[in-house]
């Protein structure tokens, strides 16, 4: 009995340590990456201002696909439509360390696409995108079972605001 009752700290003291050093190791926080709430698909509405046109109501539906098993990158398409707009967003993106994001998207409808970049803190991603005379600041933000993405876009001769909530299907 003494035996067991002196190792049994020495076990738990070890168990902690180890515990301790595992959780800090890279590939433990990489299971938290920037998109690792994303994953799936989504669907919602929101409201879409195109110019001076007063807002109107638009229904999208987003599906995130992970790339690599780090959740640090993504694939995204992001389809909306009202009944007199629509857009057809598509992008690849990639999360550093520091949670910098850069990438390319596309918006298939219009046949212009871009460079990506941006951070992601806590559960806010804020983006820019651009190309030749076009530029956009996206924010998403992910709690849970739902997001929230605001989309302010100048350029291409129109400006567009939108605003979206989808939930995960």
């Amino acid at each position: 009995m003494q035996r067991t009752s002196r190792r049994l700290p020495f076990v738990f003291a070890a168990f902690t340590c180890a515990t301790v050093i595992f959780s800090t190791l890279p590939f433990a926080s990489a299971a938290s990456g920037p998109f690792a709430n994303f994953a799936g698909s989504w669907t919602g509405t929101g409201t879409v201002r195109s110019g001076a046109n007063p807002a109107e109501r638009i229904r999208c539906n987003a599906s995130y696909r992970p790339r690599g098993s780090t959740q640090h990158e993504v694939e995204l398409q992001l389809r909306c439509a009202s009944d007199s707009y629509n857009f057809d967003l598509v992008g690849e993106f990639t999360a550093n360390e520091q949670n910098q994001i850069t990438g390319r998207w596309a918006e298939r409808t219009r046949g212009i696409g871009g460079t990506a970049i941006g951070g992601a803190r806590g559960e806010r991603l804020q983006i820019h995108v651009e190309s030749a005379g076009f530029a956009a600041e996206l924010m998403l933000l992910t709690r849970n079972r739902r997001q929230n993405v605001t989309i302010d876009s100048q350029g291409g001769g129109q400006i567009v605001k939108a605003s979206i909530t989808l939930n995960r299907s």
